[in-house]
Protein backbone atom coordinates (compact mmCIF):
# COMPACT_ATOMS: atom_id res chain seq x y z
CA UNK A 1 0.00 0.00 0.00
CA UNK A 2 0.96 3.95 -0.70
CA UNK A 3 0.39 7.45 -0.27
CA UNK A 4 -0.30 8.18 -3.38
CA UNK A 5 -0.57 12.27 -4.26
CA UNK A 6 -4.25 13.14 -5.69
CA UNK A 7 -2.66 14.84 -8.71
CA UNK A 8 -1.48 11.09 -9.51
CA UNK A 9 -4.49 9.60 -9.61
CA UNK A 10 -7.27 9.43 -12.82
CA UNK A 11 -10.78 8.04 -12.93
CA UNK A 12 -11.31 4.75 -15.02
CA UNK A 13 -12.28 5.50 -18.72
CA UNK A 14 -16.58 5.34 -18.64
CA UNK A 15 -16.68 4.64 -15.01
CA UNK A 16 -20.21 3.60 -14.84
CA UNK A 17 -20.78 4.36 -11.39
CA UNK A 18 -21.77 8.13 -9.84
CA UNK A 19 -20.29 10.30 -7.29
CA UNK A 20 -23.10 12.10 -5.72
CA UNK A 21 -23.41 14.08 -3.20
CA UNK A 22 -25.73 12.05 -0.98
CA UNK A 23 -26.19 10.58 2.69
CA UNK A 24 -23.53 7.71 1.85
CA UNK A 25 -21.11 10.57 0.51
CA UNK A 26 -21.68 13.00 3.80
CA UNK A 27 -21.05 9.97 5.70
CA UNK A 28 -17.63 9.28 3.68
CA UNK A 29 -16.87 12.85 4.36
CA UNK A 30 -17.12 12.85 7.96
CA UNK A 31 -15.46 9.36 8.66
CA UNK A 32 -12.06 10.91 6.50
CA UNK A 33 -12.60 14.00 8.05
CA UNK A 34 -12.32 12.29 11.48
CA UNK A 35 -10.54 9.12 10.91
CA UNK A 36 -9.14 9.05 7.75
CA UNK A 37 -9.19 6.90 4.47
CA UNK A 38 -9.58 3.39 6.68
CA UNK A 39 -9.74 1.33 3.06
CA UNK A 40 -7.20 1.57 0.51
CA UNK A 41 -8.01 2.61 -3.19
CA UNK A 42 -7.16 0.27 -5.44
CA UNK A 43 -5.71 1.48 -8.66
CA UNK A 44 -2.99 0.16 -11.74
CA UNK A 45 0.20 1.60 -12.87
CA UNK A 46 0.23 3.49 -15.95
CA UNK A 47 2.57 4.08 -18.68
CA UNK A 48 3.13 8.25 -18.07
CA UNK A 49 3.29 7.52 -14.04
CA UNK A 50 -0.20 7.79 -13.11
CA UNK A 51 -2.35 5.85 -11.68
CA UNK A 52 -5.78 4.69 -13.11
CA UNK A 53 -8.47 4.26 -10.25
CA UNK A 54 -10.46 0.72 -10.45
CA UNK A 55 -12.15 1.11 -7.09
CA UNK A 56 -12.04 4.05 -4.60
CA UNK A 57 -13.77 6.95 -6.77
CA UNK A 58 -15.82 8.22 -4.07
CA UNK A 59 -13.03 8.03 -1.75
CA UNK A 60 -10.92 9.94 -4.16
CA UNK A 61 -13.57 12.65 -4.34
CA UNK A 62 -14.23 12.72 -0.28
CA UNK A 63 -10.33 13.28 0.17
CA UNK A 64 -10.59 16.06 -2.64
CA UNK A 65 -13.36 17.68 -0.96
CA UNK A 66 -11.38 17.98 2.48
CA UNK A 67 -7.93 19.37 0.71
CA UNK A 68 -6.27 16.47 1.09
CA UNK A 69 -2.93 15.50 -0.59
CA UNK A 70 -3.02 11.63 -0.99
CA UNK A 71 -4.99 8.48 -0.13
CA UNK A 72 -3.61 5.24 0.94
CA UNK A 73 -3.58 3.19 -2.15
CA UNK A 74 -2.96 -0.33 -3.57
CA UNK A 75 -1.10 -0.53 -6.95
CA UNK A 76 -1.52 -3.90 -9.20
CA UNK A 77 -0.63 -4.68 -12.30
CA UNK A 78 -3.60 -5.55 -14.35
CA UNK A 79 -5.37 -6.19 -18.06
CA UNK A 80 -7.40 -4.01 -19.75
CA UNK A 81 -10.34 -7.09 -19.00
CA UNK A 82 -9.08 -7.92 -15.28
CA UNK A 83 -9.13 -3.90 -14.72
CA UNK A 84 -13.03 -4.07 -15.61
CA UNK A 85 -13.96 -7.15 -14.29
CA UNK A 86 -12.64 -5.83 -10.60
CA UNK A 87 -13.71 -2.18 -11.20
CA UNK A 88 -17.44 -3.43 -11.89
CA UNK A 89 -17.23 -6.13 -9.08
CA UNK A 90 -16.15 -3.71 -6.21
CA UNK A 91 -18.83 -1.08 -6.83
CA UNK A 92 -21.51 -3.76 -7.54
CA UNK A 93 -21.24 -4.00 -3.78
CA UNK A 94 -22.47 -0.49 -3.08
CA UNK A 95 -25.66 0.41 -1.05
CA UNK A 96 -27.47 2.15 -3.58
CA UNK A 97 -27.15 1.08 -7.53
CA UNK A 98 -29.15 3.45 -9.83
CA UNK A 99 -30.44 1.00 -12.62
CA UNK A 100 -28.30 2.96 -15.00
CA UNK A 101 -25.19 1.90 -13.39
CA UNK A 102 -26.57 -1.29 -13.07
CA UNK A 103 -26.92 -1.27 -17.09
CA UNK A 104 -23.51 0.13 -18.14
CA UNK A 105 -21.72 -2.43 -15.46
CA UNK A 106 -22.74 -5.39 -16.75
CA UNK A 107 -22.62 -4.76 -19.73
CA UNK A 108 -18.87 -3.53 -19.31
CA UNK A 109 -18.33 -6.69 -17.38
CA UNK A 110 -19.78 -9.10 -20.00
CA UNK A 111 -18.14 -7.34 -23.04
CA UNK A 112 -14.58 -7.78 -21.02
CA UNK A 113 -15.56 -11.67 -19.85
CA UNK A 114 -16.60 -12.25 -23.67
CA UNK A 115 -13.23 -10.73 -24.42
CA UNK A 116 -10.90 -12.87 -21.96
CA UNK A 117 -13.16 -16.23 -23.22
CA UNK A 118 -12.57 -15.30 -26.88
CA UNK A 119 -12.32 -18.17 -29.12
CA UNK A 120 -13.25 -20.80 -27.29
CA UNK A 121 -16.99 -20.88 -27.53
CA UNK A 122 -19.45 -19.24 -30.30
CA UNK A 123 -20.42 -15.59 -29.67
CA UNK A 124 -23.92 -16.00 -28.68
CA UNK A 125 -22.90 -19.28 -26.13
CA UNK A 126 -20.10 -16.97 -24.55
CA UNK A 127 -22.59 -13.96 -23.94
CA UNK A 128 -25.32 -16.27 -22.92
CA UNK A 129 -22.57 -18.03 -19.74
CA UNK A 130 -21.20 -15.14 -19.25
CA UNK A 131 -24.45 -13.40 -18.31
CA UNK A 132 -25.50 -16.55 -16.17
CA UNK A 133 -21.96 -16.32 -13.90
CA UNK A 134 -22.38 -12.12 -13.70
CA UNK A 135 -26.28 -13.09 -12.35
CA UNK A 136 -25.33 -15.82 -10.42
CA UNK A 137 -22.73 -13.41 -8.67
CA UNK A 138 -25.64 -10.80 -8.13
CA UNK A 139 -28.56 -13.12 -7.34
CA UNK A 140 -30.58 -12.34 -10.43
CA UNK A 141 -31.32 -14.77 -13.71
CA UNK A 142 -29.71 -14.57 -16.79
CA UNK A 143 -32.17 -12.95 -18.66
CA UNK A 144 -32.54 -10.07 -15.77
CA UNK A 145 -28.62 -9.51 -16.43
CA UNK A 146 -29.42 -8.95 -20.37
CA UNK A 147 -33.04 -6.95 -19.31
CA UNK A 148 -30.65 -4.48 -18.18
CA UNK A 149 -28.11 -4.47 -20.30
CA UNK A 150 -30.73 -3.49 -22.64
CA UNK A 151 -31.32 -0.21 -20.64
CA UNK A 152 -28.15 0.79 -22.61
CA UNK A 153 -29.60 1.03 -25.56
CA UNK A 154 -31.76 4.65 -24.20
CA UNK A 155 -30.86 7.70 -25.02
CA UNK A 156 -29.28 9.19 -22.37
CA UNK A 157 -32.83 11.33 -21.29
CA UNK A 158 -34.85 8.45 -20.98
CA UNK A 159 -31.88 6.60 -18.74
CA UNK A 160 -32.08 9.60 -16.26
CA UNK A 161 -35.84 9.27 -16.15
CA UNK A 162 -35.28 5.54 -15.47
CA UNK A 163 -33.27 6.25 -12.58
CA UNK A 164 -35.43 9.30 -11.17
CA UNK A 165 -38.06 6.23 -11.34
CA UNK A 166 -40.48 8.21 -13.40
CA UNK A 167 -40.35 5.21 -15.74
CA UNK A 168 -40.55 1.73 -14.42
CA UNK A 169 -38.03 -0.63 -15.21
CA UNK A 170 -40.00 -3.32 -17.32
CA UNK A 171 -41.44 -0.44 -19.58
CA UNK A 172 -37.86 1.18 -19.90
CA UNK A 173 -36.72 -2.12 -21.14
CA UNK A 174 -39.09 -2.53 -23.75
CA UNK A 175 -38.83 0.97 -24.86
CA UNK A 176 -34.87 0.34 -25.28
CA UNK A 177 -36.03 -1.40 -28.50
CA UNK A 178 -37.27 1.86 -30.04
CA UNK A 179 -34.64 3.89 -32.43
CA UNK A 180 -32.79 6.56 -31.12
CA UNK A 181 -35.18 9.03 -33.49
CA UNK A 182 -38.50 7.44 -31.94
CA UNK A 183 -36.89 7.57 -28.66
CA UNK A 184 -36.84 12.03 -29.16
CA UNK A 185 -40.05 11.70 -30.65
CA UNK A 186 -41.42 9.79 -27.32
CA UNK A 187 -39.12 11.73 -24.88
CA UNK A 188 -41.35 14.98 -26.37
CA UNK A 189 -44.77 13.37 -26.17
CA UNK A 190 -43.92 12.84 -22.75
CA UNK A 191 -43.47 15.97 -21.81
CA UNK A 192 -46.32 17.36 -23.95
CA UNK A 193 -48.56 15.44 -22.24
CA UNK A 194 -47.03 14.49 -18.63
CA UNK A 195 -47.07 11.20 -18.64
CA UNK A 196 -45.01 8.03 -19.52
CA UNK A 197 -46.10 5.24 -20.97
CA UNK A 198 -47.70 2.02 -19.03
CA UNK A 199 -45.67 -1.79 -19.63
CA UNK A 200 -48.57 -2.71 -21.99
CA UNK A 201 -47.89 0.66 -24.21
CA UNK A 202 -44.63 -0.08 -24.52
CA UNK A 203 -44.99 -3.43 -25.52
CA UNK A 204 -47.03 -2.06 -28.24
CA UNK A 205 -44.76 0.62 -29.16
CA UNK A 206 -41.85 -1.38 -29.59
CA UNK A 207 -44.06 -3.86 -31.94
CA UNK A 208 -44.82 -1.24 -34.13
CA UNK A 209 -40.88 -0.44 -33.91
CA UNK A 210 -40.05 -3.61 -35.16
CA UNK A 211 -42.32 -3.63 -38.17
CA UNK A 212 -41.03 -0.79 -39.67
CA UNK A 213 -44.27 0.76 -38.93
CA UNK A 214 -44.43 2.99 -35.86
CA UNK A 215 -44.86 6.84 -36.66
CA UNK A 216 -44.86 9.77 -34.54
CA UNK A 217 -48.73 9.80 -34.57
CA UNK A 218 -48.93 6.89 -32.73
CA UNK A 219 -46.46 7.99 -30.53
CA UNK A 220 -48.61 11.01 -29.78
CA UNK A 221 -51.64 9.11 -29.86
CA UNK A 222 -50.81 6.68 -27.22
CA UNK A 223 -49.49 9.03 -24.98
CA UNK A 224 -52.76 11.05 -25.00
CA UNK A 225 -54.43 7.95 -23.90
CA UNK A 226 -55.65 8.17 -20.62
CA UNK A 227 -54.44 5.23 -18.37
CA UNK A 228 -56.47 4.09 -15.31
CA UNK A 229 -53.91 5.16 -12.83
CA UNK A 230 -53.85 8.60 -14.48
CA UNK A 231 -57.13 9.45 -13.48
CA UNK A 232 -57.92 12.37 -11.15
CA UNK A 233 -54.56 13.06 -10.89
CA UNK A 234 -53.03 16.57 -9.25
CA UNK A 235 -49.75 17.26 -11.26
CA UNK A 236 -47.03 19.14 -10.72
CA UNK A 237 -43.53 19.42 -12.50
CA UNK A 238 -40.51 18.05 -11.29
CA UNK A 239 -38.72 21.65 -11.48
CA UNK A 240 -41.56 22.89 -9.30
CA UNK A 241 -40.22 21.55 -5.96
CA UNK A 242 -36.87 20.33 -7.05
CA UNK A 243 -35.10 22.81 -5.25
CA UNK A 244 -36.80 21.26 -1.76
CA UNK A 245 -34.60 18.04 -2.38
CA UNK A 246 -30.86 16.38 -3.24
CA UNK A 247 -30.71 16.68 -6.87
CA UNK A 248 -29.93 12.59 -6.07
CA UNK A 249 -33.26 12.03 -5.09
CA UNK A 250 -35.68 9.77 -7.43
CA UNK A 251 -38.87 10.51 -7.42
CA UNK A 252 -40.38 7.71 -5.14
CA UNK A 253 -38.02 9.81 -2.54
CA UNK A 254 -39.40 13.03 -2.97
CA UNK A 255 -42.92 11.51 -3.07
CA UNK A 256 -42.30 10.00 0.28
CA UNK A 257 -41.24 12.91 1.98
CA UNK A 258 -43.86 15.09 0.41
CA UNK A 259 -46.64 12.49 1.99
CA UNK A 260 -44.33 13.06 5.60
CA UNK A 261 -44.28 16.15 5.50
CA UNK A 262 -48.19 16.47 4.58
CA UNK A 263 -48.72 14.26 7.59
CA UNK A 264 -47.24 16.74 9.68
CA UNK A 265 -48.82 20.02 8.48
CA UNK A 266 -52.61 17.82 9.11
CA UNK A 267 -51.49 16.95 12.59
CA UNK A 268 -50.53 20.63 13.20
CA UNK A 269 -53.71 22.13 11.64
CA UNK A 270 -56.11 19.15 13.80
CA UNK A 271 -53.92 20.55 17.01
CA UNK A 272 -54.59 23.93 16.26
CA UNK A 273 -58.74 22.89 15.52
CA UNK A 274 -58.40 21.48 19.50
CA UNK A 275 -56.78 24.58 20.97
CA UNK A 276 -59.84 26.87 19.77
Amino acid sequence: MDEIPLEQLTEFPDHPFKVLDNEEMTRMLESIHQFGVLVPALARPKEDGSFELISGHRRLAACRALGLATMPVIVRKMTDEEAIITMVDTNLQREHILPSEKAKAYKMKMDAMSHQGKGTLSRVATKSDTAADIGKQMGESRDQVFRYIRLTNLIPELLQLVDNGKIAFSPAVELSYLNEEEQRILLDAMDEHNCTPSHAQAIQLKKLSQEGSLTGDDIRRMLSEEKPNQKEQIRFKRDEFSGFFPSSYTDEQIKRDILKGLELLKRQRDRSKDAR
